[in-house]
């Protein structure tokens, strides 16, 4: 993975914003909620938010570490060698679907009428 194709793929997902955090995140959102951070500085480095069933086999994968400040809400910080492209792509979707599902009618809804 590198950063220009997570830009691609988060950017492909409806009602996708992008952003920079903290001087050197860039932060993928929907309705407002983070799904998708990567570390710009370094080696690159994604955050994303994953079931909870799945949060202590994937921390117990090479690569993967849980997300420093966000790991008691189930994200995992993964090395850009951590997933197959097939995998990326599974669990950026995923983590987008959590936070989506999370968000309050209103907001889902005002996203639904700008599209």
């Amino acid at each position: 993975m590198d950063i220009e194709t997570l830009q691609v793929f988060c950017k492909e997902l409806p009602a996708v914003t992008e952003d920079i955090k903290w001087g050197n995140d860039l932060c993928f959102s929907i309705g407002g909620k983070m799904f998708c951070v990567a570390v710009l500085s370094g080696d690159l480095k994604v955050s994303l938010r994953v079931l909870t069933e799945e949060f202590e086999e994937l921390c117990n994968r090479q690569g993967i570490i849980p997300a420093p400040y966000m790991a008691r809400h189930k994200w995992i910080l993964i090395d850009a060698s951590g997933f197959s492209k097939n995998e990326w792509e599974h669990f950026i979707q995923q983590s987008y679907d959590l936070v989506k599902d999370k968000l309050p009618m209103k907001v889902k809804k005002r996203m639904t009428d700008e599209c």
